[in-house]
């Protein structure tokens, strides 16, 4: 890109210009191969060849949403990382989590925080909530070529609708499938090797009306069964202090729990399947 630049020092005009509030478009336009899906890769499937994270679980609560996720990716039947982070605010209110390919994922995840961004600066508005699912789902499909190689990452979004008519109803969840196919779920919903695991955890256990005090120990509890039935996902370590990221998204913004809130949670959840491992 560099030669691309005026030896004046002026931009090139694409910069100056009016153009797209969608910085991906302008980026598929000007350095497309800085897009993920956008990369050549050799022939052949290449799955084994990163960190793969694993299982994040969102609920809907009574003041908006939590999302939390377990910190270990993997390498076949290697741990290649056991405090990964997968689990990040989008924008002030929302939340976005990962599985699948690590570095790709975390990629998106920084891609999609530009891009909300750079909406607000070009149009002085926020996107709406179910525009920003469609802003991720578009990324998602860009990246539908590295997917068919063993390269696929899956999201989940969750944010704080600050357009509802009913506060009670403002958290909202949406998963998405491989080619970019977004769906709003009801009430909760997990992603990643684990998820089978938790969303049975949350079937059982979940009502509408939860406090976000209620649905952070509910989420702690869906990626505990999580990790006790999936070797790829990672449970509460009390020997390291490594923890899952729980967040929030509610009418105040988005807000992570501190480690030592997240480690009484995790304390509580492990003491109490001492007395029934079962749950």
């Amino acid at each position: 890109m560099a030669a691309a630049f005026d030896p004046s020092g002026r931009l090139p005009e694409v910069f100056v210009n009016a153009g797209t509030s969608s910085f991906t478009q302008f980026l598929s336009a000007v350095a497309p191969e800085l897009l993920p899906g956008r990369r050549p890769l050799p022939p052949g499937m290449a799955a084994d060849l990163a960190p793969h994270a694993t299982t994040i679980v969102a609920i809907v609560g009574s003041d908006g949403v939590v999302m939390a996720g377990d910190r270990r990716a993997t390498m076949g039947n290697l741990i290649a990382q056991r405090d990964i982070e997968k689990v990040h605010p989008a924008d002030a209110y929302s939340l976005i989590g990962i599985a699948g390919t690590a570095g790709i994922g975390i990629e998106l995840i920084r891609l999609f925080q530009v891009e909300l961004e750079h909406y607000e600066k070009i149009e002085g508005a926020m996107l709406s909530l179910d525009g920003k699912a469609n802003r991720l789902a578009a990324m998602i499909r860009g990246n539908l070529g590295a997917a068919m190689q063993g390269l696929a990452v899956i999201p989940l979004f969750a944010g704080f609708d600050v357009a509802a008519a009913d506060p009670a109803r403002a958290g909202r969840i949406f998963s998405f499938d491989v080619t970019g196919g977004p769906y709003e779920e009801t009430g909760y919903d997990a992603i990643g090797s684990g998820s089978l695991f938790a969303k049975s955890a949350l079937k059982k256990r979940y009502r509408a009306g939860l406090s976000t005090a209620e649905a952070a120990r509910l989420a702690m509890e869906a990626l505990y069964d999580a990790a006790d039935d999936d070797s790829a996902t990672g449970g509460p370590d009390l020997t390291r202090r490594i923890y899952p990221v729980v967040m929030t998204a509610t009418a105040e913004g988005t807000h992570r729990l501190t480690d030592a809130e997240t480690a009484e949670i995790a304390n509580a959840v492990v003491a109490g399947r001492m007395e029934n491992p079962g749950g």
